[in-house]
C-alpha cells in the first residue's frame, strides 16, 4: 500500500512537472514569434463581415493572434473593441464615412447635379442646339461635384472623433502586449476593403523621445498642443444626481403631493436625466512630461495605424528628421515623428 501510495504521488509530481515543462516551452515559443516582429509590421488584417453592416470576427482575430504568440486576455482586446465597434451609431458613420460610399456617391451626386441644371436652364434659356445646352450642362455639373467632393475630402479629419477616439481605449490596453489596432477602409478595383489592423508597436523608444522631446520645448508645447488640437473635444452624457433633501422641516414641503405614482415617475425621471459633459484630449498643462507624452500617443495611435497601413503617411521635409529616431522601419516616420510633425512643429 505505500509503494502505491509513493507511485501515486509519483506520478502525480512527474505530471505537474510536465505542466510546467509544457508553460515553460509555450512561453518561450510565444516570446520567439514576438521576437521576430518589428515596429510597423501589420501582424493581422481582419476583414469585414459586411460592408453594409460593419462587424468584425473578434474570435477568429484572438485565434490568430495566439498562433502568433500574442496571448492577450478577453479584457484587453475584445471586450473594449466591442465596446468601441459594436455601436448601431459607429456602424452608421463606417458605412456612410466610408471610401466606397464616397466611390458611389460622385456619380449620383453628377446625375442629379446633371437633371437639376438641364430642367433648370431648359426652362428659362431656350437654345436651338441641345448638344451646346448639354455640354454646358456636363461641364458645369463636373466642376460642381469635383468642388463637392473636394470639399468633403477636405473636411475630413486625418484623426476621427467618432472612431479613432474611440479606439484609444482599445489601445491603452493592447499596447501593453506591444500592438496597436485601428480601422482603415479604400476602394481597389471598384470594390470596398474595410478591415481591422493589428500592427506590431514597441512603445518604449517612442515614449521616451516624445518625453524628451516635451521637456526640451517645455515653453511653448503646451501653447501649439491648444491651437492644433482644439477640436478633439469628447462630449459625453452622464446622469443627474440632485441632492435628496433630508432634513427639511414639514412646513417647507410642498402641501399636495402623489404619494404612489407621482414619486415613482419622479425618481424615475431624476434618474434617467442626463447632462452632457466635454472633455478635452489635450494633455494637462501640470502633468509630468512622461504622461503627456503617452497620452498624446494613445490619442494619435488609431489615427497613425490607419495612415501607416493605407500608405498615406507623408515623408519628413527635412533630411536630418527623415534619419533621426525613426524607430519604424516600415515607414518614412515614426508615431512619435508624426506628432511632432502635427502637433509639436
Amino acid at each position: 500500500m505505500m509503494g502505491d501510495k509513493k507511485g501515486d504521488c509519483h506520478v502525480i509530481e512527474e505530471s505537474d512537472v510536465d505542466v510546467q515543462i509544457r508553460q515553460s516551452r509555450d512561453q518561450s515559443q510565444a516570446n520567439n514569434n514576438k521576437a521576430k516582429w518589428s515596429n510597423g509590421q501589420c501582424v493581422l488584417a481582419m476583414p469585414s463581415c459586411s460592408l453594409l453592416n460593419p462587424s468584425f470576427d473578434l474570435s477568429l482575430c484572438r485565434a490568430k493572434l495566439e498562433r502568433d504568440g500574442f496571448q492577450i486576455p478577453f479584457t484587453d482586446m475584445e471586450a473594449p473593441l466591442k465596446t468601441a465597434l459594436d455601436v448601431p451609431s459607429v456602424r452608421r458613420y463606417v458605412v456612410f464615412n466610408s471610401a466606397l460610399f464616397h466611390f458611389i456617391m460622385a456619380p449620383v451626386l453628377y446625375a442629379v447635379l446633371w437633371c437639376a441644371i438641364f430642367s433648370t436652364l431648359h426652362l428659362y434659356i431656350p437654345v436651338s442646339d441641345y448638344w451646346v445646352l448639354c455640354l454646358s450642362v456636363s461641364l458645369v455639373s463636373v466642376l460642381l461635384t469635383a468642388a463637392i467632393i473636394f470639399i468633403l475630402h477636405i473636411s475630413n479629419k486625418e484623426i476621427t472623433m467618432n472612431l479613432d477616439v474611440r479606439l484609444i481605449q482599445v489601445n491603452e490596453k493592447i499596447v501593453k502586449h506591444k500592438l496597436l489596432v485601428a480601422v482603415a477602409d479604400w476602394v481597389q478595383n471598384c470594390t470596398g476593403n474595410l478591415e481591422l489592423y493589428f500592427v506590431y508597436w514597441d512603445m518604449t523608444r517612442c515614449l521616451r523621445a516624445l518625453t524628451e522631446t516635451l521637456e526640451e520645448r517645455s515653453f511653448d508645447t503646451q501653447n501649439k498642443m491648444k491651437r492644433k488640437m482644439s477640436h478633439l473635444v469628447l462630449v459625453t452624457e452622464v446622469t443627474a444626481v440632485e441632492p435628496a433633501d433630508d432634513g427639511t422641516d414639514d412646513e417647507q414641503r410642498p402641501l399636495l403631493r402623489n404619494e404612489g405614482a407621482g414619486c415613482s415617475s419622479s425618481s424615475s425621471q431624476q434618474e434617467d436625466a442626463e447632462v452632457p459633459i466635454s472633455y478635452s484630449l489635450i494633455p494637462d498643462a501640470s502633468l509630468p512630461a512622461q504622461d503627456k507624452a503617452y497620452q498624446l500617443l494613445m490619442t494619435y495611435s488609431a489615427a497613425y495605424v490607419k495612415l501607416l497601413v493605407s500608405k498615406k503617411l507623408s515623408e519628413p521635409s527635412h533630411y536630418s528628421q527623415r534619419s533621426q529616431r525613426n524607430h519604424c522601419t516600415t515607414a518614412p516616420s515614426c508615431l512619435c515623428q508624426y506628432i511632432k510633425n502635427k502637433i509639436l512643429r
